[in-house]
């Protein structure tokens, strides 16, 4: 299990209104700020997801291969998760939809406005059978 994630950004001001808004479809929220990053993560707990203006100094870059995957409550969150992004300035790479990667591997990929690759995924089946 990882501890947290970090993106870097090169304007935090537009990476945390397109988070504010991407975030809650996956049950998470808004929970810290500095003068150069911003934290999220469930609503008690262990902030998980940091974005950052780089410690170094220089030009945030996305990574070639990189990306985080966040885990959706159901299809809808995923749903709702892709068209939260491309309202808020991402870009689309992969519209919502089951993928090859199991049964009921129902994922959306986006882009943020800082070119950072993401995923929701939802692996439940759409209809699970119901115990009688």
């Amino acid at each position: 299990m990882l501890l947290y994630i970090t993106l870097g950004t090169n304007n935090l001001a537009v990476a945390k209104r397109f988070y504010d808004a991407v975030m809650p479809c996956l049950g998470l929220v808004f929970r810290a700020e500095d003068a150069d990053e911003i934290g999220y993560g469930p609503p008690t707990g262990r902030i998980r997801f940091w974005v950052t203006r780089p410690y170094d100094g220089k030009p945030a870059s996305n990574g070639n291969g990189a990306m985080p995957a966040f885990e959706a409550a159901n299809r809808a969150a995923v749903d709702a998760f892709y068209h939260a992004a491309l309202a808020h300035g991402g870009t689309d790479e992969g519209a919502p939809g089951l993928r090859p990667f199991g049964p009921s591997f129902y994922a959306a990929y986006v882009r943020d406005p800082d070119g950072n690759k993401l995923s929701a995924v939802c692996e439940t089946p759409e209809h699970p059978e119901r115990p009688i």
